[in-house]
């Protein structure tokens, strides 16, 4: 697909950017011991510790049952803990712990280089327009 083509399915190539991005980040994530999950997983939680674990999985987009494995494995690594969700006694609520917290600050440098090589050849206007397309599209699915 030519990404110049104004007839061209945005949202084919929004997909095909993050697939090819996802596998460069990947590379660098797993020098941390993350996959690209974990470390969105890390993010989304330390941006609002306390999401439940169904919440954690649309934001990931995985399914409930894949979130909830997710998060096991990320407990058993120490890098989350389930707490009780004090208003709703069926869900448990996610927050970061300590080890978590350092396995975050320690990953996102490498994060933010794959990004910054990513986004060379932008000005820093095109990389505002872009993040605020971006900003734009999520908030408007959101809402």
């Amino acid at each position: 697909m030519d990404p110049s083509d104004p007839t061209g399915c945005v949202t084919f190539l929004v997909r095909h950017a993050w697939l090819s991005m996802r596998s460069v980040l990947a590379v660098a994530l797993d020098e941390h011991g993350l996959s690209v999950q974990q470390y969105g997983t890390l993010l989304l939680v330390r941006e609002k510790p306390g999401r439940t674990v169904a919440e954690v999985g649309r934001e990931v987009g995985t399914a409930r049952q894949s979130a909830n494995e997710l998060i096991a494995g990320m407990e058993r690594a120490g890098l989350v803990e389930r707490r009780p969700n004090p208003s709703d006694r069926r869900t448990q609520q996610v927050h970061l712990t300590p080890a978590g917290e350092q396995r975050l600050a320690d990953a996102a440098p490498a994060v933010r280089k794959v990004e910054a090589e990513l986004e060379a050849s932008f000005s820093a206007g095109d990389r505002a327009t872009v993040r605020a397309w971006l900003g734009h599209m999520v908030t408007s699915v959101e809402s």
